[in-house]
């Protein structure tokens, strides 16, 4: 009996520090629930959510490097103090300069044909490579080819919403 009651005791804890360390890595995702652009939900998509702060102080929460690319370009004569983006495998915010990108591979990107992951470890991103494909980049890389396809993910994205407004529209009827 004692034993049962160590271990329920032990589970608690557990489970309490989780949900706190949880908590406590994504305060960007309180702050900023919903991507400033598309409206997603920035906890569902921890993974590629990023971050921008600037040096007024303001900070814009995002849901990927195509919307963190639409609001760098919007808003050319703020100057972002630090640009985060979420480590593909813990969900922790890092440096997005720092981060190793992976670029492409058979896993399909947010709100982009061609995806785009980080990752705070080079191991970790060379194992993603591995077993998905894709290519080992920078945060500039990563960038370049996101501006590169923002005219077909624009596109794509319209395309989709478009079909989902008709099927919504035609499930009302």
């Amino acid at each position: 009996m004692k034993r049962k009651i160590l271990y329920w005791m032990l589970t608690s804890l557990f489970l309490l520090i989780a949900v706190a360390v949880c908590a406590e890595t994504m305060q960007d995702v309180q702050a900023h629930k919903n991507c400033k652009y598309c409206g997603m939900d920035r906890e569902k998509f921890a993974y590629s959510r990023m971050l921008v702060e600037y040096s007024d102080g303001s900070s814009v929460g995002l849901c990927s490097i195509h919307c963190t690319a639409v609001e760098l370009a919007q808003a050319f004569d703020q100057q972002p103090q630090a640009i985060m983006v979420a480590d593909y495998n813990n969900r922790n915010l890092i440096d997005a300069e720092e981060a190793y990108w992976v670029i492409g591979g058979k896993k399909p990107g947010v709100m982009t044909k061609t995806a785009k992951w980080a990752f705070a470890d080079r191991k970790e991103a060379e194992a993603f490579i591995k077993d998905n494909g894709g290519k080992l980049a920078n945060f500039d890389d990563a960038m370049q080819v996101t501006y590169e396809d923002m005219y077909k993910d624009t596109k794509m994205i319209r395309d989709k919403r478009a079909k989902m407004k008709a099927m919504k529209k035609k499930s009302m009827q």
